[in-house]
């Protein structure tokens, strides 16, 4: 069952849309390697904006995910890649399909 979910969204640096963008692409080798990750997506919302949405069945999961590799990896590249602080919101999942 899906219970939580995590979206995130980040704002490139003007010119770093590129990096950014290959970052979220390779990260799908990461959260492969996370049994309790549901699901996981990362996006486009315009040039310079991108997003990943993830679920999980528990909270445990989603903190197991949210202090893994794929979050470290992120939190690395902040500093050259994003113009501002990543918007990190926590959900409850009401209905899925």
């Amino acid at each position: 069952m899906i219970n939580k979910s995590l979206l995130l969204r980040l704002t490139a640096k003007p010119g770093k849309e590129k990096q950014l963008a290959q970052l979220l692409t390779e990260g799908l080798q990461y959260v492969l390697d996370e049994p309790n990750t549901i699901n996981w997506y990362a996006f486009s919302i315009n040039e310079s904006t991108f997003g990943i949405f993830d679920t999980f069945p528990d909270a445990d999961a989603l903190h197991e995910h949210h202090t893994g590799k794929l979050a470290h990896a992120i939190a690395q590249a902040a500093p050259e890649l994003l113009a501002e602080k990543p918007s990190v919101e926590v959900t409850n999942i009401l209905a899925w399909k």
